[in-house]
């Protein structure tokens, strides 16, 4: 019987006709060609029914009953025993197959098969994959079902799903009947292990359905949960489809109607993924969503298309993510809980806790009490006992929610819940992110549903804006938390001082509220955030206090890492702008919240201790008083006598300190600490026979990397080089600060990082660079070049245009240069070769990565050690820079 498509044309796309196909085969020399040519025609057709717009699940069924029939052919012409059972299993067993998913299939065994019969097998599978198939196989008896699903939940999820395809009907069924909930895996059981599975899943994935380039299969919310849902109403209900869920009242036929739309809009992402790649990705990653967007409609020359894409992507996963929620707890009810006696413990008149799950005392709860919509969340955090709401409820809050409206938030009663809510001691993260879940937050406050699902277009995030905010706060959280006291020592030691923290938790909720707007996000979100403060009976005091987080929560992190922190008048201009210790405490807490909560992998030990080195001079400078700032006279002396007491004995006796000292300028006891200025000073002493270049590297515990330091004669090009042998060693520079000395030598140090973000903890690598370096520098004309290696998929999606600008830093005589432009391998190599090329003298860097984005600052002279003053001169660096970028 032939397989066709249905077209909108009523015109019959025939893939696969038999008796045609058997008359070329009997007719060719190349049953293979046949087969393969066959097969990528049928592909053919199917895409281009795909591109054409037909249905993508009729598509989907139509491509494993193509698959069905070439698999029938090849095993009837191959196959000789009849003691065999060609079964497809998972996703191919569901009579469900994408462009590029993996053909599974199970040959069973009545027993052990002999050589001729292994031989046949063999071959079979072979042919497969030579005309082109990717398949997924597994030879068993039925015993070996039955041991092998009993010990691997996986195996028997596959085994579950079976489907003959052709051979013995009497094995096949024997298979079934042995591997039922009645031999292994009891209903019980296998919800639980499928349970336990999801939330690791989920726990790789963040359990966030709102990663900016998620899974489609494997996040939350994706096609992975719907199968969850599937594989236990199959396993304890025995029904063939999803529908057979309204049936028995699980789901109503409006939500399994939203189900089946969920599915079936993330199988059409799916094939065109796979069409999209050629392989089997299911990754929605960066350069792929322009793409599938205009597959969904969503035209646009800038990024507005992608974004509506994925803001209706964000909604359907959270929608599939909590309908996956809430029949998981219908199930754990009746698989569970069915057995035992109910436990039922009133709340008060509208709420009840049944089976440790809170519930409404009757279905006109939220109908008569409209504030029991936010009451419920409240009650949670005042009951730890309570494990989540029953589904029942779930959809009666579904259905309700549009009750939240300019009247019920006005209403008193209905803030001072909301304000309850953030001001419990524990759950405030969690009840915030299951209010959003369920739509709850966003009907509260509006602005917050205006950035569900926004998009944030660079590396440096990795969720969308309502989901970071949500982290955020989660951070905030974790910071009073016994567990997390290695990770947040001093965020730890600082909450406990906060005389409110939900005022913290305030400024969390709202710092990136105005995101999308036109103008600048930390300004705009001010006005929201005060005038939601005082509309829920917060002091003026307080409200300002939120407000002024919201609009500074961007300066701490931009200080600490495009400035020199280790000057004092970089410390008293951020103690000004602080103003007092209590402003500092709050908003050195957001900062550190917020960038854990933008990416985690962008928090280290060393930016940590470069918010932490900002924060204590800080706090000393605020201790002193705004009226008696550092001055640069006392910070040197201090520093020159603390070094001297570090310094050895030995060098003391042998080598003229303050000589060496006074060749290097003041500038250097601003710079570097009485720990390092010792250890430069010793290592140079010890230095007996003057072998340059001298290299040294140590851990730096409170730097919070490696530190790398270089002394040898001054020449061009020593920067460039240093930083390109740690580029192609894997290194990340994160600083980097050169002293020029009146003896013509230059004295530079790195602080570097190891790819997971780390110091280097072997110390033969620290050799090696040492190794390599000395090399590198003791022969600068033979080793200097360029480094250039092919940007990253993700580097290349988000091309930034180079900008160079200047400004002038008058107190330290030096001129700031910050360039501006896309990350890339090599990059201060590149900016070191362009310095030396136009004859300017490097000081140090300030090294900021934002993602994809770098802003470095470099401190500048010219070969006499003063400012750069001429336009042409400026105009001939950037020029330079430019040209060695691109």
């Amino acid at each position: 019987m032939p397989i066709s498509i249905q077209g909108s044309s009523k015109e019959e796309i025939f893939l696969f006709d038999n008796d045609c196909f058997t008359e070329e085969l009997q007719s060719s020399t190349s049953p293979l060609a046949v087969y393969k040519n066959t097969l990528q025609e049928g592909t053919r057709v199917l895409n281009d029914a795909f591109d054409s717009g037909r249905d993508v699940v009729e598509l989907v069924h139509k491509r494993a009953e193509f698959i069905d029939q070439l698999l029938i052919h090849a095993w009837q012409s191959m196959i000789s025993c009849e003691d065999l059972a060609l079964v497809a299993v998972g996703g191919y067993g569901r009579g469900e197959l994408h462009p590029a998913s993996d053909i599974d299939l199970m040959i069973l065994e009545k027993s052990r098969s002999n050589k001729t019969t292994n031989q046949q097998i063999q071959q079979f599978l072979t042919f497969l994959w030579d005309i082109g198939l990717e398949v997924g196989q597994s030879v068993r008896t039925v015993k070996d079902c039955i041991a092998e699903g009993r010990a691997d939940i996986t195996v028997a999820t596959n085994i579950m799903e079976a489907r003959l395809l052709v051979g013995d009907t009497v094995l096949f069924d024997s298979m079934r009947k042995m591997t039922g909930p009645n031999k292994i895996w009891p209903t019980r059981k296998f919800f639980k292990a499928k349970l336990q599975e999801q939330v690791e899943r989920h726990k790789k994935y963040a359990n966030t359905e709102h990663s900016l380039e998620p899974n489609i299969k494997e996040s939350p919310g994706g096609l992975r949960d719907i199968q969850m849902i599937g594989w236990v109403a199959k396993r304890h209900f025995a029904v063939k489809s999803l529908h057979d869920l309204v049936k028995h009242d699980f789901l109503t036929e409006e939500e399994y109607l939203r189900l089946k739309a969920g599915q079936t809009f993330l199988w059409r992402i799916r094939y065109a993924l796979h069409n999209l790649t050629g392989r089997h990705d299911d990754r929605l990653l960066f350069d792929r969503q322009r793409h599938i967007a205009e597959i969904f409609g969503f035209h646009a020359e800038d990024n507005s298309g992608v974004e509506q894409f994925m803001k209706f992507y964000y909604r359907m996963v959270r929608e599939l993510n909590r309908l996956n929620e809430m029949l998981l707890q219908h199930f754990q009810e009746e698989i569970i809980y069915a057995t035992r006696r109910e436990k039922i413990k009133p709340i008060n008149k509208r709420f009840q806790i049944r089976n440790d799950f809170i519930e409404v005392c009757h279905d006109q709860v939220f109908k008569w009490y409209p504030f029991a919509l936010l009451e419920i969340f409240l009650l949670i955090q005042q009951t730890p006992k309570i494990k989540g709401i029953r589904a029942s409820t779930i959809r009666l809050i579904r259905e309700y929610y549009y009750l939240i409206d300019d009247e019920f938030r006005n209403d008193i009663r209905n803030k001072s819940l909301f304000m309850e809510i953030i001001r419990q001691p524990r759950y405030v993260g969690h009840e915030l992110r299951r209010m959003h879940r369920y739509g709850i937050l966003s009907r509260y406050l509006p602005a917050f549903g205006q950035i569900e699902g926004q998009m944030q277009f660079d590396l440096f995030h990795v969720y969308s804006v309502d989901e970071h905010i949500l982290f955020v706060i989660q951070n905030m959280r974790h910071f009073g938390l016994p567990e997390y006291a290695n990770t947040y020592p001093l965020c730890q030691k600082i909450l406990k001082t906060l005389p409110k923290q939900e005022l913290l938790y305030l400024a969390g909720l709202f710092h990136d509220i105005a995101k999308g707007r036109k103008g600048d996000h930390a300004k705009l979100g001010v006005k929201d955030a005060v005038d939601f403060c005082k509309l829920h009976g917060l002091s003026s005091y307080d409200a300002e206090l939120v407000g002024w987080m919201v609009g500074n929560h961007l300066i701490l992190s931009k200080t600490a890492q495009r400035e020199d922190i280790n000057d004092p008048d970089v410390i008293n201009k951020f103690a000004v702008q602080m103003g007092d210790r209590e402003h500092l405490n709050y908003l050195y807490l957001l900062t550190v919240a917020d960038v854990n909560g933008t990416n985690p992998e962008l928090w280290n030990a060393w930016k940590d201790s470069l918010f932490s080195q900002l924060y204590n001079e800080t706090t000393r400078a605020l201790r002193r008083g705004l009226e008696n700032p550092f001055n640069k006279e006392d910070r040197i002396k201090k520093t020159k006598h603390a070094a001297l007491a570090l310094v050895n004995k030995r060098t003391k006796s042998k080598f003229d300190v303050g000589q060496h000292w006074a060749s290097l300028g003041e500038d250097y006891f601003i710079r570097y600490s009485p720990d390092e200025i010792a250890w430069h000073t010793n290592a140079i002493a010890e230095n007996s026979k003057q072998q340059y270049p001298l290299i040294k590297v140590r851990q730096q515990a409170t730097r919070g990397g490696t530190e790398i330091f270089v002394y040898m004669e001054n020449q061009d090009n020593i920067f460039a080089t240093t930083t390109r042998v740690l580029d192609q060693l894997g290194l990340t520079i994160v600083d980097a600060r050169v002293i020029s000395s009146t003896h013509g030598y230059t004295l530079d140090t790195y602080i570097v990082l190891d790819k997971s973000g780390e110091a280097l903890k072997e110390k033969k690598f620290r050799e090696d660079i040492v190794i390599k370096l000395d090399d590198a520098l003791a022969n600068l004309e033979q080793h200097f070049k360029i480094v250039s290696r092919p940007r990253s998929r993700k580097q290349k999606v988000f091309p930034i245009q180079t900008r160079v600008l200047f400004s002038q830093d008058e107190v330290n005589q030096r001129t700031i240069m910050e360039v501006v432009a896309s990350d890339r391998p090599g990059f201060l190599s590149q900016v070191g070769v362009a310095l030396a090329g136009c004859n300017v003298r490097l000081h140090g860097a300030k090294i900021a990565t934002y993602g994809s984005r770098v802003e470095d600052i470099f401190f500048i002279t010219d070969k006499q050690d003063q400012p750069i003053t001429d336009p042409d001169k400026f105009e001939s660096l950037t020029n330079f820079i430019i040209e060695t970028l691109s």
